[in-house]
């Protein structure tokens, strides 16, 4: 079995609209889902250490999803945890001033969607990610929230776990 481990972003929380409604698509797949709460928690330093206590007592084949500081979070958690695979949609990767914080890509299959008219963090900043590690990325017509854009997320996590998850 698998289990997908959702990270929201700094904003949101741990049942957000997409975390939803992924969630409900990955269920309908037979994966397990957990969605960690960071809520509160500002470092992203503090939330890496969360997600990996977390997912740690996990037995199960870890797919891990995360949005924005999600993102980040998940990506730097991925090598440690193992993970089968990263879905990150716009990752919080080479922020102004934090660039050094961006992980260091895990060598996992990565999936990167992020919207053109991202005015939190560029798609510029994921398309750089992308070219460093070979990651498929998905550029969509929409903002840092992409929640206009579920359908197609979907369907590209849908096809993200049948492909490295099973």
């Amino acid at each position: 079995m698998t289990t997908v481990v959702f990270s929201h972003g700094q904003e949101s929380g741990p049942w957000g609209t997409k975390i939803r409604a992924m969630s409900d698509m990955v269920k309908g797949l037979g994966c397990a889902v957990q969605s960690i709460d960071y809520q509160g928690i500002a470092d992203p330093t503090v939330r890496v250490e969360k997600l990996l206590a977390e997912a740690a007592v996990i037995d199960d084949t870890l797919v891990l999803v995360g949005s924005s500081m999600g993102g980040h979070v998940a990506t730097a958690a991925a090598a440690a945890l193992n993970a089968a695979g990263l879905f990150v949609l716009a990752p919080a990767y080479f922020i102004a001033g934090y660039e050094e914080l961006t992980p260091t890509p895990p060598d996992l299959p990565i999936c990167i969607v992020h919207g053109w008219d991202d005015d939190i963090v560029p798609v510029e900043n994921s398309i750089c990610f992308a070219a460093a590690c070979n990651a498929e990325l998905h550029i969509l017509d929409s903002d840092h929230r992409l929640t206009a854009n579920i359908d197609e997320i979907n369907y590209y996590l849908r096809r993200f776990i049948e492909t490295h998850a099973r």
